[in-house]
């Protein structure tokens, strides 16, 4: 068995039903969601995205929110100002070029204010199961500890080094256990090596023995 089949079939025994753990009802909530998600966790997103999403529950609302108000709602994860406004200009984006769909197009996505690759990717594979991957920290670090990747490998290298090395097939589901391994067992600090059946390819495994 090669390395990569290695890595997937350990993923699928121990992470069989990965997902999102940000939750969302709506597409652009997921984009507006995974857009307020950097520098912070998805367990803090969800607390404010819940209060934002009661409080404006369709775009139209968001697109003419006042900014003030949104700003205390989102407060508690950090950079709330430039977040506060993508939220809105997100919002009207949409409604004005897209009458309120996220349409599956890499290009419009990646436009929206706040909006980079990693999220465009997030949003591809879980509204339209595109099988892409979305490079945030966990997955490049486990990427790195498992001789996928080089350590100085910026994200998208990363990504295109993922797709070369796994069936494109896996990728969709791969993406999600990527990012839950690395949130929960091969986390930066304090991995749960022992207990890996990976820690024989593992970089950080030898590093620490």
């Amino acid at each position: 068995m090669n390395l990569m089949n290695e890595i997937v079939n350990y993923l699928n025994e121990i992470l069989p039903d990965a997902k999102c753990e940000l939750n969302y009802s709506k597409d652009y909530e997921l984009v507006i969601a995974v857009m307020l998600s950097a520098q912070t966790t998805d367990k803090r997103v969800n607390v404010v995205t819940d209060l934002l999403f009661n409080k404006y529950p369709t775009l139209n609302d968001l697109s003419q929110a006042n900014i003030n108000d949104i700003i205390n709602i989102i407060r508690p994860i950090g950079t709330y100002n430039k977040k506060a406004s993508n939220i809105i200009e997100i919002s009207k984006k949409i409604l004005k070029e897209k009458n309120g769909i996220v349409p599956n197009d890499r290009e419009f996505i990646e436009s929206l204010p706040g909006v980079g690759r990693k999220t465009a990717n997030v949003v591809l594979n879980n509204i339209y199961n595109e099988n892409v991957i979305a490079v945030d920290t966990h997955v490049a670090r486990v990427s790195y500890r498992l001789g996928i990747c080089s350590k100085n490998d910026n994200p998208l290298v990363i990504e295109q080094k993922i797709n070369k090395k796994f069936k494109k097939d896996d990728l969709g589901r791969l993406h999600h256990q990527l990012v839950l391994f690395g949130r929960y067992y091969c986390k930066a600090k304090k991995p749960l090596c022992e207990q890996c059946k990976l820690k024989n390819i593992c970089r950080e495994y030898k590093k620490r023995n």
